[in-house]
């Protein structure tokens, strides 16, 4: 039942960001008509552009390890509330669905209560990672 409730969540997410435009238009991720092939095709087009005016042109990968466990969610709702306009139903939505739960580490038979990281293998987890990274795009474009 669970799973089909972030079903449901996760695509009137999807759609009402869709229809706001608020994801970023290199994000490939969760946008029909997007995919790994089209992001690796842009990055490449944008290379073979840059190399072909005589300009230079370097990649840059970021790898975050464990990346889904980094994500604070203090931070994530309020970037929820003023970069997204969630209103007060949908905050309080997500504040529960991102507490209470609870991590038990089985060597040390200790149980935890995590203030950070999307639930593992959850549908909302890639897109809520998405939204708590969605500033990394401004912030590159602004070195480069």
């Amino acid at each position: 039942m669970s799973k089909l409730l972030e079903r449901f969540v996760a695509r009137q997410l999807i759609d009402y960001l869709s229809f706001a435009d608020l994801l970023p238009s290199l994000q490939s991720g969760f946008r029909p008509g997007h995919s790994t092939e089209t992001a690796v095709l842009s990055v490449l087009s944008d290379i073979l552009q840059a190399v072909d005016r005589g300009d230079s042109a370097a990649l840059i990968l970021l790898d975050l390890s464990a990346a889904f466990d980094t994500v604070d969610h203090e931070v994530l709702l309020k970037r929820l509330q003023m970069s997204f306009g969630s209103d007060n139903t949908a905050y309080r939505w997500f504040q529960s669905y991102l507490s209470g739960r609870h991590q038990h580490v089985r060597c040390w038979s200790l149980t935890i209560q995590p203030v950070c990281g999307v639930p593992q293998g959850s549908v909302l987890g890639p897109i809520l990672f998405v939204l708590y990274t969605v500033d990394l795009i401004s912030l590159i474009k602004i070195m480069v």
